[in-house]
């Protein structure tokens, strides 16, 4: 019986093969893409953006964070439902509807630049090191340092992508150190230091659905729910992360290897499995490996970062205060030093340079791998080119984007870049939720759709996100 493939060559067909015993060994070896999200998370809305609404607005917004991890989990989990039986990302699945690969390529691609083309991580990162250099925090007079520590900051992260074998990996192995180091240090000043009261008024702000101020700035309250999690095409993300890691039908494509390592061919489409009663078994038993890097690390993960950092902005930095400018994801150090002495300032501002860097290292990898994804999949002639070396094409769009990055950080504060990102990530969520709606009811078998309340799920994300976008375009055009 023919199987739609839409609008990009039909997909190979294979096994699919059965993963590892769901052993606590065997979870620890196979989960990975969760991680990286979770260290890319904690930077942009854990770090930042979820201070400053909390600061402005109070921990009864914290409601936000809470809905919106749920959506992305949901989201994430169907987006991969499609990777685990083709193979492929799931924008190469987007890229097969109507009308074509070169539409969706276009503009899945545009999103992803104007999401994460502006390297504010890297920025807020080097206000942290400025900080450390200068034993205070950074004013608009000391921009030329903080920018030139941002070149630094932003060349590190290629570098890191060229060590190893599996450029996945090499990320995985890195998030897992800074984010265990971040979240012991936050673990413990948040135990030891923080009052029952500041803790009461934050669990109860996960908690409880309240109402949203008047005049609040739906901007900036737009950009903490998109990064409540990891926020737009970084979800999407996950999937070309999961193909690289293994799961179900990725383990027979290929992955995208290191500079360093050996030549890996990446095939250009998927493959899926004949369904049975053998391939649904396996396809049951992926799932338990997804739902723990899904619910147990980057969505319980993504909750407990955001509480950890609000518990400490809460106690140590006064309502109102504006957490932006040169001065960015330095006022933390500041207020605790202020209460326990010195020791705190750099063990916070070393606790901030690594959480930055983490998703700054997650997007540098991210947005490459996506294009490259989809130039490979789109055009036979870029598969040529370098006799069919994936590498080429990685590395070469990395430069690119090392080229824009350094023109990028010169053009605005770090807070402002990352404001801009998280916009477009609600207009992001509103699409891709809606097109991974209409990719698995086309393309997957029956026995392997979702049932109707995930899709409902995923509508409400679509929904929700549509929501923000649109009060904060009304509120911007007046």
């Amino acid at each position: 019986m023919s199987r739609p493939h839409g609008l990009l060559p039909d997909w190979g067909t294979k096994p699919l093969p059965a993963p590892p015993p769901f052993t606590g060994r065997n979870v620890l070896r196979t989960i990975g893409p969760g991680i990286i999200g979770l260290g890319a998370a904690i930077g942009s809305g854990e770090w930042l953006l979820g201070p400053s609404v909390i600061v402005a607005y109070g921990p009864s917004l914290l409601w936000i964070t809470t809905v919106a991890v749920l959506l992305q989990v949901l989201l994430n989990l169907e987006m991969a439902r499609y990777t685990v039986y083709t193979g492929e990302p799931i924008i190469s699945g987007f890229m097969r509807t109507w009308p074509g690969p070169g539409f969706w390529g276009c503009t899945y691609g545009a999103l992803s630049f104007l999401q994460y083309g502006w390297p504010g991580w890297a920025l807020a990162s080097a206000t942290a090191t400025a900080a450390l250099l200068l034993g205070r925090m950074p004013t608009e007079a000391d921009a030329g340092l903080v920018v030139r520590l941002g070149y630094l900051t932003f060349g590190a992260c290629f570098l890191i992508t060229m060590l190893g074998k599996k450029v996945e990996r090499t990320l995985e192995v890195a998030m897992w150190l800074m984010v265990g180091f971040v979240g012991a240090y936050l673990l413990l000043i948040d135990l030891t230091t923080v009052s029952w009261g500041t803790w009461s008024s934050v669990l109860a702000g996960f908690a409880t659905v309240g109402r949203l101020p008047e005049d609040v700035d739906w901007a900036l309250i737009g950009a903490f729910a998109a990064y409540s999690g990891m926020g737009g095409i970084g979800n999407a993300f996950f999937t070309n992360w999961m193909r690289d890691k293994g799961y179900g039908m990725g383990a027979t494509v290929g992955y995208i290897p290191t500079a360093l390592g050996d030549r890996v061919t990446l095939s250009p489409q998927g493959n899926v499995f004949e369904v049975n009663d053998d391939s649904l078994e396996s396809w049951r038993n992926w799932w338990k490996f997804l739902n723990v890097d899904q619910w147990g690390v980057f969505g319980l993960g993504s909750l407990v970062g955001m509480g950890l950092m609000i518990l400490l902005t809460l106690e140590y930095v006064t309502a109102g205060s504006s957490i932006d400018g040169w001065a960015v994801a330095n006022l933390q150090a500041s207020g605790i030093a202020a209460v326990h002495g010195p020791i705190f300032w750099y063990l916070t501002l070393i606790a901030g340079v690594w959480v930055l860097f983490s998703t700054q290292l997650a997007l540098v990898d991210g947005l490459p791998r996506a294009i490259t994804d989809m130039l490979w999949t789109s055009s036979a002639a870029v598969r040529r080119w370098r006799g069919g070396d994936v590498r080429a094409v990685y590395y070469s769009i990395l430069a690119v984007f090392a080229v824009w990055g350094c023109v990028a950080l010169n053009l605005a504060q770090p807070l402002t870049l990352i404001i801009i990102g998280a916009n477009v990530a609600g207009f992001t969520f509103l699409l891709e939720s809606l097109h991974t709606l209409v990719v698995n009811r086309k393309f997957l078998p029956p026995a392997l759709r979702p049932p109707w309340w995930r899709e409902a799920s995923v509508l409400l994300c679509a929904l929700f996100y549509g929501g923000f976008v649109v009060l904060a375009l009304v509120q911007i055009l007046g």
